[in-house]
């Protein structure tokens, strides 16, 4: 029986010092707990994951004591279907991951009861530098490279939204995509 492929995002470890979580233990600790075909992306809290059981909320829960448990670390853990995944990156706006050497392109994926309009809100915008959009489940934010510094995206972590959601740059979110895709 083959078992349901997820995102996992965790947000805040291995940043700064803080929150220290080796990917290789880590693997190690949700292969232990039953978690099927372990992968993880750079050191940011980026895997992909097959669970039994297969709902996101039940993911979440599992990879939740799993950081408790053997690192100590109480974080925001954000998981997401492998078709939702999918969905997010080919619902991106027209043109929104285009020009990447003019543009810094990130996602926000937001937890199950965020509604993504109600997110957005979250996001200042600074006419000509910040552009954002809602998707489903996903803000889309985009700024000008040559401007980012004036860019208002820190303001979100000032909204109450903010322990709802993680936001991961496009070239990330890409590659998670094309790591589903894999064997």
């Amino acid at each position: 029986m083959t078992m349901p492929t997820h995102v996992v995002l965790i947000r805040g470890i291995n940043v700064g010092g803080k929150n220290s979580v080796p990917m290789a233990r880590l693997r190690a600790a949700l292969e232990d707990r039953g978690y099927g075909a372990v992968r993880t992306y750079i050191q940011s809290g980026n895997v992909v994951i097959a669970a039994p059981g297969g709902d996101e909320a039940r993911v979440t829960a599992g990879v939740e004591r799993v950081l408790a448990d053997d690192f100590d670390v109480h974080t925001v853990v954000v998981t997401i279907s492998a078709d939702t995944w999918r969905q997010a990156v080919a619902a991106a706006p027209e043109g929104f991951a285009d020009a990447s050497d003019i543009y810094h392109s990130d996602v926000a994926f937001l937890r199950p009861g965020l509604d993504s309009a109600q997110a957005l809100d979250a996001f200042a915008v600074r006419d000509g530098v910040d552009a954002a959009w809602a998707g489903d489940g996903v803000v889309y934010f985009r700024r000008l490279s040559a401007e980012r510094t004036k860019s208002y995206l820190s303001a979100v972590t000032k909204s109450p939204h903010y322990k709802n959601m993680t936001i991961r740059n496009w070239r990330t979110t890409t590659a998670l995509a094309r790591m589903l895709d894999e064997p």
